[in-house]
């Protein structure tokens, strides 16, 4: 066995239907007196009320301005929501980029988070924050960022849409795909991804055929909760590079830009990391590990092509240049020629390749 380091985080985990109802009692834990809601518009803001209810006195007013890829923007006009009736805990309630936004005010102002997920994002286990200003995305880890408590009730995504139930969850897969082949992996991590990456996946399939199954749903939130975990204890690699970039640069949604490129990058590295990818295989229930992604994904009707996704075709190059730049650490070596090949066939939506 290799060597390894490994650092457990110090996150708190509630999982199970109904513990929505402890929100209260949590918030009073992390000593809340004067707690903002976070959540994005629209369906988001209902059940920031609905959670603004439970809480009752501790609440302090509720804050529907989460926005996808967490411009700077928006946390600024938070801020200035945060500072005036001196909030001292943030609860965030919603998928990526809610938990996004409370974790760049709590990065500024030092604030608990109590975190109640709706969708399959994992961000909640990370000491991860990427934020977006003028077209680049800048990702920074700091245990500041890091929430000190969250609250998993399967309940909460029933509601989730069967197209954001699958691109979340292939996002979600994506955690624990490059945590089998990251720089610092170590054994315990290898063990939670694989068992998230089977889990979540099955899960997704089931759910495809009956949204409503509680069963289904809370096999899909452990799975979310195991990969998130990787997510934010090992570090990622070109996937997520790719991601942050396509994302910042372009304004693609977050979720979906993962699940058309996850197959493409792991036929990239496949021949690099034969190990993970025979993690990734076994989990699917697949030979090859990235056709078993690709049909996974087809299975779950989602689309396969970045220019889909409202990708320019002149911005491959920009994407190759900013990855260049910086390049990532990653089990195969990065060229210009790789990188393009491989952005021109996810922007088509051709069939995976190695080059």
């Amino acid at each position: 066995m290799q060597a390894f380091v490994y650092e457990a985080l110090p996150v708190r985990v509630v999982f199970g239907w109904g513990r929505i109802e402890e929100v209260a009692a949590e918030a009073e834990r992390l000593g809340m007196r004067r707690a903002l809601v976070l959540s994005t518009a629209g369906r988001g803001a209902a059940l920031a009320e609905d959670v603004a209810a439970r809480l009752g006195g501790v609440c302090a007013g509720v804050h529907p301005g989460a926005v996808m890829h967490t411009p700077v923007s928006a946390t600024e006009a938070a801020l200035e929501v945060v500072r005036e009736p001196r909030i001292d805990g943030l609860v965030a309630v919603g998928g990526g980029s809610t938990t996004g936004l409370a974790k760049a005010l709590a990065l500024r102002t030092d604030l608990p988070q109590l975190v109640l997920p709706t969708t399959y994002a994992g961000s909640e286990m990370t000491p991860i924050l990427g934020e977006t200003e003028g077209g680049k995305k800048t990702t920074r880890r700091d245990l500041r960022v890091l929430p000190e408590t969250v609250i998993y009730d399967p309940a909460l995504t029933l509601g989730l849409p069967l197209s954001v139930t699958a691109t979340s969850g292939l996002n979600a897969i994506a955690h624990a795909v490059e945590a089998l082949y990251a720089e610092n992996r170590n054994p315990v991590i290898d063990l939670l991804a694989e068992e998230g990456i089977r889990r979540l996946a099955r899960a997704l399939i089931e759910l495809r055929a009956a949204p409503e199954d509680r069963t289904a749903r809370t096999a899909a939130l452990y799975g979310a909760w195991l990969c998130g975990i990787c997510l934010g204890s090992v570090g990622m690699a070109l996937h997520h590079k790719l991601c942050h970039v396509l994302g910042g640069m372009f304004d693609l949604p977050h979720a979906e830009t993962h699940a058309v490129i996850l197959p493409h990058v792991v036929a990239f590295n496949a021949e690099a990391c034969p190990e993970a990818m025979a993690a990734v295989g076994r989990a699917l229930g697949a030979a090859d590990a990235a056709k078993g992604l690709e049909q996974l994904a087809r299975s779950l009707g989602i689309g396969r092509a970045l220019r889909d996704l409202g990708m320019p075709e002149d911005g491959i190059e920009r994407v190759v240049e900013a990855v260049l730049e910086q390049p990532p650490w990653n089990p195969r070596k990065l060229t210009g020629d790789g990188l393009r090949a491989m952005l021109a066939r996810a922007w088509h939506g051709a069939p995976l390749g190695t080059g």
